[in-house]
């Protein structure tokens, strides 16, 4: 780390946001998704979308379950490690790797959330 300057990313409507290419990875299987990730500032842990751990090879309820309070009310979420993968927005290189760190898996998550602070227009991932 760190990451800097990222530019925020249209996807053709106009409205610009802070996202990440992502390759999460389950340390235990080697199996691997691709995504994006949205940068969001509110959120107090990584989550990710639950159909994401049956392609990872978690047992999804297997994980460490808890509830957790979103925007849409409370939330029952299973916790499990993985790895993930960072890689720039536009230019595709990797940059960054965060080993084996626990991870919300949520349902009814339409996206990928990542937890950091961003500035105007660009955003950056460092350690406080």
């Amino acid at each position: 780390m760190p990451i800097e300057d990222c530019p925020f990313t249209d996807f053709k409507n106009g409205i610009y946001r802070p996202y990440l290419a992502l390759k999460i990875i389950n340390p235990h299987t080697n199996k691997s998704f691709k995504t994006i990730g949205l940068i969001d500032t509110g959120a107090d842990e990584c989550a990710v979308p639950a159909f994401i751990a049956d392609e990872l090879g978690h047992n999804l309820h297997a994980g460490v379950p808890k509830t957790i309070t979103t925007g849409s009310g409370k939330a029952s979420v299973y916790r499990h490690t993985t790895k993930f993968e960072i890689y720039h927005p536009l230019s595709g290189e990797l940059l960054y790797t965060i080993p084996d760190t626990p991870v919300d898996f949520v349902y009814n998550l339409p996206i990928v959330l990542l937890t950091i602070d961003y500035p105007n227009k660009f955003f950056s991932i460092k350690y406080p």
